[in-house]
Order: structure tokens, then sequence, then C-alpha cells
């Protein structure tokens, strides 16, 4: 007889589409925060009587502080903080991820999308798994294959189309080379969390690494931005509403539902369903706001998503030890 613990666990794995449904759920979420995000630096979204806006720094800053000040007490009262407390060294390990990958991903993600449009900005940031694949392939980690190759050649066709480096007359985006420069870097940050955090997600409960993620982004902001700076700002009651709710949203709530699905479907299965975030994203955006795509520009989307997916599957000719990707972490 099956141990009790494996048994639940390929009973949950026989039900796919609940996974499926959690996971379109989470990438929902994170799209209505790209959304959301893109209203607030244009003043699409009217908060009250705010004089000064919100800018990336402040949204990236209190998006992680408010998430770690309720998720902290969630998991010590429900974990204890024996199971929840991590060794010196891998709170140091949390805290490169927290700042090199969350707080840097984060913040210039939030540039692209104050400065270009949320498609741009976020398919752009999306070619991670690329950048990931390419590392592992110089470290000889993986081999070189024709799937791989196409991968890459997909995603480069697609940034190009996207970004309009073809000059096609009458895009719909202008070409905004510090937002698109911001975009890169998100993707490189994004990149090296997902290959960074990998051994460490593969000893620990994710929410155990999320909780040390955050608190490492928190106190990587409270240095950056001591508490006096964002009182400076003299943000409106309903602008630190905005940012808590924001913070739910993006945060707990997204990963709750992700960490849902992985319950019912395997990582790489999750992966690829997560390729939704772009595409929700991109609707709302256009939906809400208005931001419309020109066919060309559709087509570079198409590109990267499909290269995303090349990436994920597995290579039938090789062993691969070494993951492409983990998992989101908008």
């Amino acid at each position: 007889m099956k141990p009790t613990a494996l048994a639940k666990n390929e009973e949950k794995l026989a039900h796919p589409l609940r996974g499926y449904l959690f996971i379109a759920s989470a990438t929902f979420l994170w799209g209505v925060s790209a959304a959301l995000g893109r209203a607030v630096f244009t003043a699409r979204l009217s908060l009250g009587s705010a004089t000064r806006p919100i800018d990336p720094l402040i949204l990236s800053q209190t998006r992680t502080t408010f998430s770690l000040l309720v998720l902290f007490p969630l998991l010590a009262f429900r974990q204890g903080w024996q199971r929840i407390r991590l060794s010196a060294r891998d709170l140091l390990y949390c805290f490169l991820l927290g700042t090199l990958g969350v707080a840097v991903s984060n913040y210039f993600y939030y540039v692209a999308i104050q400065r270009i449009n949320v498609a741009v900005a976020i398919i752009v940031q999306y070619t991670a798994p690329v950048w990931v694949l390419i590392y592992v392939v110089l470290r000889g980690q993986q081999k070189l294959t024709a799937q791989k190759i196409a991968a890459v050649a997909f995603a480069l066709v697609g940034i190009a189309l996207v970004i309009n480096i073809l000059g096609v007359r009458g895009a719909a985006f202008h070409l905004d080379l510090y937002g698109i420069a911001a975009a890169l870097v998100a993707s490189f940050s994004f990149a090296f969390y997902n290959v960074a955090g990998h051994s460490i997600l593969a000893r620990y409960d994710r929410w155990r690494v999320l909780l040390w993620t955050l608190a490492s982004a928190a106190l990587f902001w409270l240095i950056v931005n001591p508490p006096w700076k964002v009182l400076q700002a003299r943000y409106t009651g309903s602008q630190w509403l905005f940012l808590f709710v924001f913070s739910m949203i993006s945060v707990l709530g997204a990963f709750s539902m992700y960490f849902l699905g992985l319950q019912y479907l395997e990582p790489s299965r999750a992966i690829i369903a997560s390729c939704l975030e772009p595409v929700f994203s991109i609707i709302l955006a256009a939906l809400l706001l208005g931001e419309g795509l020109r066919p060309i520009q559709a087509l570079g989307i198409v590109f990267v998503l499909g290269a995303i997916v090349i990436v994920q599957r597995p290579d039938r000719k090789a062993a691969e030890a070494v993951p492409v990707a983990v998992e989101p972490m908008e």
C-alpha cells in the first residue's frame, strides 16, 4: 500500500483542471495589478484629492512591506517560529533573492509600466526564462539543442516586433528607451531569481521562502527609502488604501492561488500556464486603459509566448537536471 502522503499527492495531481483554474486566477490577479499600476501612474485612476502621484519606488516598497506585515503573523501563528525560521546562511541567500531578485525586478518592472505600454513592459520582462536558458547552456548545465535555439530565436524576433525595432509606421507605441531598458533590467533580475531560487525552493516550503524574500526586500527598501522620506510624500488616505489593496491582490492573493495550483499540477505545467499573465495584462490594459496593439506587435507577443512554452517543454534527447525556470514572482 502506498504511503498516505504520496497517495494524497497523486490524487491531487489527478485533477489538473483545478490546478489550471487556480493558476489562471493567479495570473488574472497579476494582470489586474499591472493594469492598476499603469492606471495610477498615468492618473487614469482617481484617488480622491491626491496631489502627489504614486511613483514606482513607493509602489514596490509598500507592496513588499504590507505583504510582509500580513504574512509574517499568519505563518508564525499557523506554523510556529521553529517551522518558518532559517539558518544564517539561508537568510543571506534569501537576502540576495529579495534584493537582486524581487526588489530590483519589481521596481524596474513598474518603472517600465510607468513609461511604456503594459504590453511591451510585461512581454520584455517575460523573456527571463530565455536568458536563464542561455545562462545554463553557457555554464554547461544543459546541452544546446535545436529546441533551445528555436526558443531563443523566437524570443529575439518577438522582442524586435513588440518594441518596433523595424520602425513600422503607425506603431501604437512610442519607443521610450529608458522604459525598454527598465523592462530588460527587470527581465534579467527575474532571470537571476529563477537561477538562484531553484535550490532553496527545492529545500523549503514556498511560503517560507516567500516570507524571507519579502522581508529582505522590505529591509532593502527601508534602507534605500527610510520611513521619514515616505511620510514626506504626504500621501492621502485613499492612496494608502490603494497601496494596501494593491499589495494584497498582487502578492498574497495571487501567490495563494498559484501555490494552490501547484498542488494539482506539476511545476513545469504550472509555469507554462502562468504565461496567461501577460495575456491577461495586455487584454485588461486594452479594455480598461484603451492601450491598443498593432498587428505586428501582437505577432511579436505570440512569438515571445511561444518561446517561453518551447523553453519549458522537456527535451526528449537529453535528461535535463537543471530547470529553466521556477515560478512567477510578480
